[in-house]
């Protein structure tokens, strides 16, 4: 992911902290522990080259990528819907990947009905796409519909009504990045008290140059997390270390579900920053989450040359 992306010279010089838990999400969370509360950690896309010989066995096919990533995740922020619409049969043999698993496939909007033109028309695009994803069944998670860096508050009532008119048995979650969002106190608490009255969820993206994005308001008792690290900077240990204690705040309090998405703008380094973060939510949380295991961890210690 490049949204967000700076410098790394510049990264010791970002003011990283989370933004204060806003008073908001009081009126979503009960303030209760749920003992059921589900956690879902994943990445963007299943498809990386990079993984070979590191957490995908030596000499993977690109075909068999999937059934090697549900190993190791246990969700998948899934992009490659967001350049196609799918239909079910290419949906039912990703999901069966992951049949037998508490696994979950959180697919991206097609960019045809967010991205090209107005919301208002889209409704067949949204349909078809639709059709498809519902095939995940039992493996279907939140719904991602991210609009475009350039669109605005000034088209908020077609946004509004684009969103009004999704289905209510499924769990859509938006994200916004134009920085008028979240420039003025009215349009923020205007947008999520959209979002909570219809039941929608608000992506939370922490990235290093669009501080304004990790915004942590809730407006469901779920949580949709983007993160962007920075090819294992020491500062991206020190801000998983802040969202782990976020988010124990947040199952304490009783969030229901949460779902975690590891980002890099080179994703090569995506599994070692994952298994940092799962150990400390295991030891924090009292979880059980499973974590990338490195291809040659089970191998025996071959010694030394001499």
């Amino acid at each position: 992911m490049e949204f967000g992306r700076v410098p790394e010279a510049e990264l010791d010089s970002i003011d990283f902290p989370l933004p204060k838990e806003p008073a908001f999400n009081k009126t979503v969370l009960s303030g209760k522990k749920n003992k059921n509360a589900k956690v879902y950690v994943g990445c963007a896309k299943w498809g990386r080259t990079e993984w070979v010989g590191k957490i995908y066995p030596p000499k993977t096919k690109e075909k068999d990528f999937l059934q090697h990533y549900v190993e190791h995740y246990n969700c998948i922020e899934l992009n490659a819907t967001h350049y196609k619409i799918y239909g079910a049969k290419g949906i039912e043999k990703w999901s069966e990947k992951a049949k037998g698993k508490d696994f979950m496939f959180c697919p991206k909007m097609y960019n045809g009905v967010t991205h090209f033109g107005g919301l208002g028309n889209k409704k067949f695009l949204s349909d078809e796409f639709l059709r498809g994803v519902v095939a995940f069944k039992e493996h279907l998670g939140p719904i991602f519909v991210q609009v475009s860096d350039s669109f605005t508050p000034k088209r908020k009532e077609e946004l509004f009504g684009y969103l009004a008119s999704l289905p209510t048995d499924l769990q859509f979650f938006l994200e916004v990045r134009h920085p008028d969002w979240f420039a003025k106190d009215d349009i923020r608490q205007e947008l999520f008290s959209f979002l909570k009255d219809n039941n929608l969820g608000a992506v939370i993206t922490d990235t290093a140059g669009r501080r304004d994005c990790a915004h942590m308001y809730l407006t469901v008792p779920k949580a949709f997390i983007r993160y962007v690290g920075n090819s294992l900077h020491p500062t991206d240990y020190t801000r998983i270390d802040a969202w782990v204690g976020r988010m124990k705040y947040w199952l304490n309090k009783g969030m229901e579900e949460l779902y975690f998405f590891m980002h890099m703008h080179d994703e090569a380094t995506s599994p070692e920053l994952t298994v940092y973060l799962v150990d400390k939510m295991n030891k924090e949380c009292g979880l059980d989450l499973i974590k990338p295991k490195f291809w040659d961890d089970d191998k025996p210690d071959q010694g030394t040359l001499f």
